[in-house]
């Protein structure tokens, strides 16, 4: 076994000559330069879940599935609830949600505790993978099956992400974590962009291939979960485990909703890290909300047909690599917080801009999609490397389970304020420009967090520029 894999990284044994030690530094940086590459690739490898399926192709068909599976008043009954059939896919979701929400600080204990990440990772990626490969059997009236395998798929990717997340401040060097960051988002929505118009050849061309709809949406969603796990396999073979940091008496681990409590009364001891926590919470659920409702604006208030949308979602994965690269390198020189700060004044604009958008030009909603590409992925990049130096050594996993429960588990007051407000008024264009609120206060709860007093709380060396 080579020396790069049995020393801590950034460590080296005392050299006896002066031409050892560089040896060994450039090792340690090669064999960190080595696992960054392949933590990159997880999101390249999950990415095409959220894009093709969640995005794009399982909605409206598993919504078509349960609609042939209805009773005459439109109606199915999973586990003998009456559901009505176009409503089982946002019910479906949520239920993944629910899920996720109690498994994600139980692996998160679990890995931190034994320092297992790996196998952890490796067994939520191919659940997830497995049941979004099994999605090709979905044909007929087979609702249930849909709706199992999305739940497990779902789960299994939020999971994921709370092991893939909580390895940045273990592969990354504090000065650097904004650009290993970066550059993941940046993998992530490369890739579910060149799936995406791979996905959407086949599907456009259909009758080309001699397929019918049905069968190319169901090749559609099979080949995400085929890209999931075969990509997986490289940071599987990069990523490594790391001894178990103690950080004194460890409470036991716990199952559900127990374990959640008990890491959220942990972060107590760290109320700079909570401060953050509750400002990426509001301004995330802004951004969240207006990924979902995007579509709905530009359909119901804007007249546009779904193909204007789908090439809208195209435009946004593209240019959110560029914006989640030049938002990494506007943060070298201005720092994580700041550049945040003037993504959240950039969403602002972006949505003032959205309400005066004429209906019936897709020209118009096109330049709204760049607008919001470019802010998206640096914005979700850079509070990912933020939070990262805001947790405690050897709590990495169980801190970043309420990073992503932040981040999929807490997102339905923007919907809820969305929906409310189109109810009041009647107007999409009012319920789009609603969601500036949650831009403006997140603004002002970021603004207010003193980063590198936090940074130092949580024990950790506070960057030159952060």
């Amino acid at each position: 076994m080579s020396a790069e894999n049995t020393e801590p990284t950034g460590a080296a044994a005392a050299p006896e000559g002066a031409a050892e030690g560089p040896a060994e530094g450039s090792a340690a940086v090669a064999e960190r330069r080595r696992e960054q590459t392949g933590w990159y690739f997880y999101d390249f490898a999950c990415s095409v879940y959220s894009t093709s399926v969640l995005t794009v192709f399982l909605g409206p068909y598993l919504t078509a599935i349960a609609k042939h599976a209805a009773d005459a008043e439109g109606f199915v009954h999973p586990l003998g609830v009456p559901v009505r059939a176009g409503s089982f896919f946002a019910y479906t979701v949520s239920a993944s949600v629910i899920l996720a929400v109690l498994v994600m600080p139980l692996v998160g204990a679990v890995a931190d505790r034994t320092g297992r990440k790996k196998p952890l990772l490796a067994a939520a990626a191919y659940t997830g993978a497995a049941a979004t490969l099994g999605m090709f059997f979905l044909e007929g009236d087979r609702y249930l099956l849909g709706g199992l395998l999305l739940i497990v798929a779902n789960a299994s990717l939020a999971v994921s992400m709370v092991l893939y997340n909580s390895y940045l401040p273990q592969i990354a060097e504090p000065d650097e974590r904004d650009t290993v960051s970066s550059r993941g988002w940046a993998f992530g929505y490369a890739s579910g962009a060149f799936v995406l118009v791979l996905n959407l050849v086949l599907f456009q061309g259909h009758e080309e291939f001699g397929l019918s709809e049905g069968a190319a949406v169901r090749i559609c969603l099979a080949s995400a979960g085929l890209w999931w796990g075969a990509f997986a396999l490289v940071p599987l073979r990069r990523l490594r485990d790391r001894a178990v940091v103690r950080s004194g008496a460890e409470a036991p681990v716990g199952t559900g909703w127990k374990q959640l409590v008990a890491t959220l009364k942990d972060m107590r001891k760290h109320p700079l890290t909570l401060a953050f926590l509750l400002a990426y919470l509001v301004y995330n659920d802004g951004v969240q909300t207006v990924i979902s409702q995007a579509s709905v604006y530009g359909s119901e208030e804007l007249g546009l047909e779904q193909s204007t949308l789908i090439t809208a979602v195209l435009l946004v994965q593209v240019l959110a690599v560029v914006g989640a690269l030049g938002m990494g390198r506007l943060a070298r020189t201005y720092g994580a917080k700041r550049t945040i700060l003037g993504s959240l004044a950039a969403w602002t604009v972006t949505l003032g801009a959205g309400y005066f958008l004429p209906a019936g030009a897709p020209v118009a909603f096109f330049l709204l999609a760049a607008m919001i590409g470019l802010v998206l992925g640096g914005s979700q990049a850079l509070s990912r490397s933020l939070f990262s130096h805001l947790v405690p050594r050897g709590k990495e996993a169980e801190y970043f389970s309420a990073y992503e429960i932040s981040d999929r588990g807490v997102s339905w007051v923007g919907p809820l304020v969305f929906g409310l407000t189109y109810q009041l008024t009647g107007s999409y264009r009012d319920a789009i420009i609603s969601l500036v609120a949650f831009f403006a206060l997140g603004f002002v709860l970021l603004a207010r967090v003193p980063v590198r007093q936090a940074i130092a709380a949580a024990g950790n060396p506070v960057p030159d520029r952060i």
